[in-house]
């Protein structure tokens, strides 16, 4: 080698432009650049393994991932910039994030998010901007965003947001920016906002508003402090609701126009006694506008001598306090195999924003009759006609053990008629009326179809009887009738 080669090989070495190299710990497919990993638009489902420890940005946009393995992400305690939009994840598990105290950015734009849950943020104290618009997001829980206290700027149009609930945004104290433009809410809280000390953009078009009177609040805040929070296209915030205001802004609907009707709730009946085992469902009918949400609890009754009932699961016994059914806004309060647990006595709560109105509800235990046997293996069980089995058996069913019944009936007095016969022998005919047999009888000698009557029974099923009052035919010997 010539003289000095040494040093121009260095020199065109460091002359060189940074290129892109897949040196040890950078995935297959991807393309590293110092603390940057680019990922983006590859297929993935999942994210690849061997991402270098110290990364501080990661890009994996554009792909196909899922879901977010748990410990996916612990190595990667250096990231400052985590970029997952426009892929396919529906869930985010509580301490996903735990491992990366540094991160400042997280982008989830584009995803299948159907809810967040508590503790999905834990860990990213330091965040900065969380992207989240463009999911499937229905409802925002009390204490969702708790874990970001230095966050400033929270983007979640373009969502289905139906309800924040007035503790959702607690925690964000920082928050700068709030965007929930473009989802469903009918209507907010003084309480949602009031955490958001430092806001300075606020942007809530695009929404279906009901202009009722919980709305009140909110047109006369941006008439005097909310002003500087929104630009002028976030002002028009129109209602939809109710259908006398549709179209409105609502900074131009006067304060009287914005009213509730309180709800009224109706119980029917207050009290029902039920028998260990059964199922039982009980309707709560409540009106009022905006629709009242409806609620069923078992009242705390405390009793000398007997424990109150726990909280059990689903069709287990409530207790006291505690929502009676899983599902409170149905205004159905269901009830499975019942115990001794379940008597007490419940309330059905509606509510809105005008009021709340409840009615109270009895439920009695019966131990005197406990649930009957199963049918032995290959009977059917036998119902009472005035049974509650029978009434809940179907038409066709009822009306073919009916007829059963009606066809046994017969058949015996078929029978005990012809043994009589056998007995007496024949009888002359007697006065008018007497010896009409209700049976298709055709053995009793010569008669006509004159003497045939065709009857209707009780049940409703055709007979033909004899009457023997009715005379033969005169002009003809009696061996020569008709035998019937």
């Amino acid at each position: 080698m010539a003289p000095g080669a040494p040093t121009l090989l260095l020199l065109s070495l460091l002359l060189m432009p940074s290129l892109p190299l897949h040196a040890a710990g950078c995935p297959t497919t991807c393309r590293c650049y110092s603390t940057t990993v680019e990922c983006g638009a590859l297929r993935l489902r999942v994210i690849p393994p061997g991402i270098p420890p110290g990364t501080q940005t990661l890009f994996l946009q554009d792909n196909s991932i899922v879901n977010l393995e748990p410990g996916i992400l612990a190595p990667l305690t250096a990231l400052r910039h985590l970029y997952l939009h426009n892929n396919s994840l529906r869930a985010l598990e509580p301490g996903t994030f735990r491992a990366q105290p540094r991160l400042l950015e997280l982008a989830l734009t584009g995803n299948r998010l159907h809810g967040l849950r508590i503790g999905a943020f834990t860990g990213l104290a330091q965040l900065r901007v969380l992207y989240l618009a463009g999911n499937q997001l229905v409802q925002l829980l009390d204490f969702t965003f708790l874990h970001l206290p230095r966050l400033q700027e929270l983007h979640l149009q373009e969502n289905s947001i139906e309800l924040l609930e007035d503790q959702a945004l607690a925690g964000l104290s920082s928050l700068a920016l709030l965007d929930l433009s473009r989802n469903q809410l009918g209507t907010i809280s003084r309480e949602a906002l009031q955490p958001l000390a430092s806001l300075q953009v606020l942007r809530l078009t695009g929404n279906p508003w009901r202009c009722d009177c919980a709305l009140h609040w909110l047109g006369a805040w941006i008439k005097e402090d909310g002003q500087r929070l929104l630009s002028s296209r976030d002002k028009k915030i129109t209602c939809a609701e109710p259908p006398r205001l549709a179209l409105q802004s609502l900074l131009d609907v006067s304060g009287s126009s914005l009213i509730c009707i309180p709800p009224s709730v109706h119980v029917e009946p207050l009290e029902v006694t039920a028998n260990l085992g059964e199922d039982l469902r009980v309707a709560c009918q409540a009106s009022g506008y905006p629709q009242p949400l409806v609620t069923w609890r078992k009242l705390a009754q405390p009793r000398e001598g007997q424990p109150r009932a726990q909280a059990q699961p689903e069709g287990g016994a409530p207790g006291p306090g505690a929502p009676a059914a899983p599902d409170t806004g149905s205004g159905m309060l269901f009830l499975a195999n019942i115990t001794l647990a379940h008597a007490g006595k419940y309330e059905c709560e509606a509510s809105n924003a005008g009021g709340a109105a409840r009615v109270p509800f009895e439920l009695l235990v019966n131990l005197s009759r406990p649930p009957p046997p199963p049918p032995a293996a290959g009977r059917e069980p036998l119902h009472e006609a005035g049974s509650l089995a029978f009434r809940a058996l179907g038409l066709a069913t009822q009306a073919a053990v009916a007829a059963a019944i009606a066809l046994l009936a017969l058949t015996a007095l078929l029978l005990a008629a012809l043994i009589c016969r056998g007995r007496r022998g024949p009888r002359a005919p007697g006065p008018p009326g007497e010896g009409a047999l209700f049976v298709n009888d055709y053995s009793d000698g010569p008669c006509t179809f004159a003497q045939l009557e065709e009857l209707r029974g009780e049940r409703g099923h055709e007979m033909f009887v004899i009457d023997r009052s009715k005379l033969l035919l005169a002009d003809r010997p009696a061996a020569h009738g008709t035998r019937c």
